[in-house]
This record gives structure tokens, C-alpha cells and sequence, in this order.
């Protein structure tokens, strides 16, 4: 009987602790807050891609031009792209700190230091006071996009993870959508306000975070690792929701499944010194870091900021369209963009990455082919304004192109490709080699526009052709793969560089003697079970 009380009263403080850890999250639980964590880390993404955008608006506004001191077109790119040198360093400032400070705390110092930046940028009224403020936005910025994901993919349930990542990979495209249609709309209004606003909105998505992110739960996977158990628990129980207690069966055991991730990653994740000397004894580590560092590298150089950032100005200078009508067509390009992103939703697991890469490159190419043969004929006295309307039909597709395969897949390969150990360093390298592509990219274009005209394009016909055949050569598949199957296969084919001969490696289906092998372990586990 004192047994019984004793239960009870251990059961009934449980109770009283979950529902005292669940009233700190405004009362919300299990699916409610999973959404609410969802919207804090979407915004948070869509700032990223509203960001992305809103210069590609601004640098055609006379207003700005003249504010600036009518930069010329190298000075225009540096403007541009020391954001990405600031979003660089933000997300390696990440990838030192952000574990020892939590994905909270992490986040919400890259939301602040974002706003002050954002303020700068729209008090500017010289080149160094916007390359100033640029550099800080970046800094910001660089830190949320390294924290959000993390955040994200460790509160969400399992079943919802993959969903979740390549949902916020959309939503970076509602923000650049949204920051073309702002820009567009501002360019019918005279004077500063015509920038400074399209600027300014984004504090609209800092005011969402700073009003989301403190009443919500920190990663119960850091709680748990840094010893704060009693905490983590809580936040298990309040995202598990139905009313869960500390002692039921699925806490429990996830618990159990974070702790023994955390002891393992703490006994084999090698440090920075070591990954530098190689000596990691890992096998093929250092392959699988450049793989997924390389997916984001290839990203920026299959052309896709060329446009992004500059497709008025590309528009406008390449093919000729007035003023108002490039950004017109840019803002109806991006619904296009966002549209064609779904597509890639539907297709990653049935097409693999592999195959979406390869067909996505392909399609880019032809593009940025006829594209540079169409630009080519822009000045002909007769048809000069026909040729340039093929041109800017080939910017949308590629578009389509982009936005169904390269638009997600080098955010989800990175983590598929990398083992337990290496995944966050694995993150922070691959984030850290798309900011620093981003920026060649970004300084180059408008003097590229400007010197080479429409042999600029054929530059990134020639990246996009080349990649086909690396990818064929070098990539393996991770599509419909536990992750580790990654891991046995590198285990039982050391040295392996050239998958393409290699069927298991690359096939789309899960090979099967991983299925049989995951079946027997499942047996043995119930037979151990029966027999105790």
C-alpha cells in the first residue's frame, strides 16, 4: 500500500511539473506549439529571402543611385555583397558559440544584431554608411540561418522533420517573392521613402521573432546535453502534448535516445584541429564534408544570384526593358520561383538528389545557353526587341528549373551525407561555403554585366554543364537511406571517391540488404525482450 502512495505521489509531482513546464509556453502544447516554433523559425527564413531580394529592387531606384553618389557597377557589387561576407562570419560565429549560448539565446542575438542593421541600412545616406550597415545585417542574418533549421529539425517530431526543413527552404522564397512585389510597388513613389521603406519592412519580421522566440521552448536536445535533464524533460512533455508525463513510455524513451546520441558524439566528434590534419578516424570524413560543403558551393555557382539579386538590373542593362517593366516582370518571376519550389517538395524522395541535381543542371544550362544566344541579338535594328523577349522567357524558366531541384537539395544533403559526429560541424561548413560563394557571385555580376555583356552568361552555362558529370561521378545517393546506411557504406568501401558504378551506392530505392539487416535486428531485439 505505501508502494501505491508512493507511485501515486510520484506520478501526481510529475503531473504537476509538466503542466507547470507546459503554462511557461503560454499554455500551448504538442501540435500548437510544434506550429508555434515552426512560425518563429519560418519567419526567421523568410527574412532571409526578403533580404536576399529587396537590393535587387533598390539598386535600379533613382532615388538610391543618387543618394549613393551614383556608384558604378563595381562599386554597386561591393554594396551588394558584403552582406554575404557578414553573413559568413555570422554563421562561423555560430559554429563557435552557438552551441555553448543554446538555439534560443543564438537566435535572438541574430535577430537584434539584424534589426540594428536594418536600421542603419535605411538611415544610410552614404556608400560607408550602407556598406557598414550591409555588413551588420549579414552578421545577422548569417547567425539565423545557421540557428533556425537546428532549432527547428531538434523541437520538431520525426515525422514532421523532413517536411519542416524543406518548408522553410520555401519559405525563403515567399520572402524574396514579397520583397520584388514590395520594391515594384515602392518604384511608383518619388523620393527616399522609395527604398527606405522595402528596407525598413524588415523589422516587420524582426517585431514577429522578438514577440515569438522568448515564450518558446529551447531545444530539449541541448537542455539534455548540457545536464539540465529536469528542464529538457519538460520540454519533451510539452511538445509531445495529450497530456505526457516525465514517466510515460515515449518521453522516456526519447530521452534515452538523446542521451546515448549526445555520449556518442561526445566520445567521437573530432575537433576543428583534427579535421584540419585528418586525423579524425573516421571513414572517408573528410569526402563527405566536401560533398555536402560542395552541394552549396555548386548552388551558387549554377547562376541562380545572378538573378536573384540583380534580375531588375539584369533586365534592364542585358535585355533592354524599361525601368519599371524589368521589375514587373522580376515580381512575377518570383510567384513563378515559389510556384515551381512545391515541385521540388514532390519530387525529392521519388527522384532522389542525384537525379534532381543532374536534370535540374542540365535544365539550367540550356537556359543560360539560349539565353547568351538571344542577349547576343538584342542590338540587331529589326529583331532586337523579339530576341530579347525569348531571352527573358529563358530567365523564367530557368527559374523552374532551379526552383524544383537546386532550390532545396544542397540544404538537405549536408546533413544526409555527414555522419552523427560531424553533422553540426558538417552544417557549419557547408553554410559557411555558400555565403563565401555567394559573395564571388554577387561582387562579380554587375561588373560582369557591365564589361563582358552577354558573354557573362556563358560563364554559368559552362558551371552548370560541369557539374552534371561530377555529380554523376562522385555523389552517392542519400535519398530514401537511414543515415546509417551512409555510414556502413563508407565502413565497407574505404577510399571510395567514383560511385557512378557503384548501384547500391546510387540507386534511388533503399538497397535491400539494408532492409533485411534492420529486420533481423528488429527480431533479435524482440527474441532478447521474450526471453527477459
Amino acid at each position: 500500500m505505501g508502494a501505491l502512495n508512493s507511485l501515486s505521489t510520484f506520478d501526481s509531482e510529475g503531473r504537476k511539473r509538466s503542466q507547470a513546464g507546459k503554462a511557461k509556453y503560454l499554455g500551448l502544447t504538442g501540435t500548437f506549439l510544434n506550429v508555434w516554433i515552426t512560425v518563429g523559425c519560418a519567419t526567421a527564413m523568410a527574412l532571409f529571402g526578403y533580404d536576399q531580394g529587396v537590393f535587387g529592387g533598390i539598386i535600379v531606384t533613382p532615388d538610391f543611385l543618387e543618394t549613393m553618389g551614383n556608384p558604378d557597377s563595381e562599386l554597386q557589387g561591393t554594396i551588394v555583397s558584403l552582406y554575404d561576407i557578414g553573413c559568413f562570419f555570422g554563421a562561423m560565429a555560430t559554429a563557435v558559440f552557438g552551441e555553448r549560448l543554446g538555439r534560443k539565446k543564438t537566435l535572438l542575438i541574430g535577430v537584434v544584431v539584424m534589426s540594428i542593421g536594418a536600421v542603419l541600412q535605411t538611415c544610410s545616406f552614404s556608400v560607408a554608411q550602407m556598406i557598414v550597415a550591409r555588413l551588420i545585417t549579414g552578421l545577422g542574418n548569417g547567425v539565423n540561418t545557421a540557428t533556425a533549421p537546428v532549432w527547428q529539425s531538434e523541437t520538431s517530431k520525426p515525422s514532421w522533420r523532413g517536411r519542416l526543413v524543406v518548408l522553410e527552404t520555401i519559405m525563403v522564397t515567399v520572402g524574396f517573392s514579397l520583397s520584388n512585389w514590395m520594391t515594384y510597388g515602392f518604384s511608383f513613389v518619388q523620393g527616399s521613402i522609395s527604398w527606405r521603406f522595402p528596407i525598413a519592412f524588415q523589422l516587420v519580421f524582426s517585431f514577429i521573432l522578438l514577440g515569438t522566440i522568448p515564450w518558446l521552448p529551447e531545444s530539449p536536445r541541448w537542455l539534455l546535453a548540457h545536464g539540465q535533464q529536469e528542464e529538457g524533460v519538460a520540454v519533451l512533455v510539452a511538445l509531445e502534448g495529450d497530456d505526457a508525463t516525465p514517466q510515460d513510455d515515449i518521453i522516456v524513451s526519447q530521452k534515452a535516445e538523446i542521451l546515448e546520441a549526445v555520449r556518442l558524439e561526445t566520445m567521437h566528434t573530432p575537433g576543428w584541429k583534427d579535421i584540419m590534419r585528418g586525423h579524425t578516424g573516421e571513414t572517408g570524413m573528410i569526402k563527405r564534408l566536401a560533398l555536402g560543403a560542395g552541394t552549396q558551393w555548386m548552388q551558387q555557382l549554377v547562376g541562380i544570384n545572378v538573378t536573384s539579386y540583380y534580375l531588375p538590373l539584369v533586365l534592364q542593362n542585358s535585355v533592354g526593358l524599361s525601368n519599371n517593366l524589368s521589375r514587373l516582370l522580376a515580381a512575377c518571376n518570383s510567384v513563378s520561383y515559389l510556384f515551381f519550389s512545391f515541385g521540388g517538395l514532390m519530387l525529392i524522395e521519388k527522384a532522389g538528389r542525384r537525379k534532381l541535381m543532374m536534370w535540374g543542371a542540365a535544365g539550367q544550362c540550356f537556359c543560360y545557353i539560349l539565353i547568351t544566344a538571344m542577349l547576343s541579338r538584342t542590338d540587331d535594328p529589326m529583331d532586337g526587341t523579339k530576341f530579347g523577349a525569348a531571352a527573358t522567357a529563358f530567365f523564367f524558366l530557368y527559374y523552374v528549373f532551379y526552383g524544383i531541384s537546386w532550390h532545396s537539395v544542397p540544404w538537405l544533403y549536408p546533413t544526409e551525407i555527414n555522419s552523427l559526429s560531424m553533422r553540426t560541424k558538417g552544417a557549419a561548413v557547408a553554410t559557411a561555403s555558400n555565403w563565401i560563394s555567394n559573395y564571388i557571385v554577387v561582387q562579380i555580376t554587375p561588373p560582369g554585366i557591365a564589361h563582358l555583356g552577354w558573354r557573362f552568361y556563358i560563364i554559368w552555362a559552362v558551371f552548370n554543364a560541369s557539374f552534371i558529370p561530377l555529380i554523376w561521378l562522385v555523389y552517392p545517393e542519400t535519398a530514401n537511406r537511414h543515415l546509417e546506411d551512409i555510414d556502413r557504406i563508407y565502413r565497407e568501401n574505404k577510399g571510395m571517391i567514383f560511385v557512378f558504378n557503384k548501384e547500391e551506392v546510387i540507386q534511388v530505392e533503399r538497397p535491400h540488404r539494408f532492409v533485411v539487416a534492420e529486420q533481423m535486428d528488429r527480431r533479435d531485439e524482440e527474441v532478447e525482450g521474450t526471453e527477459l
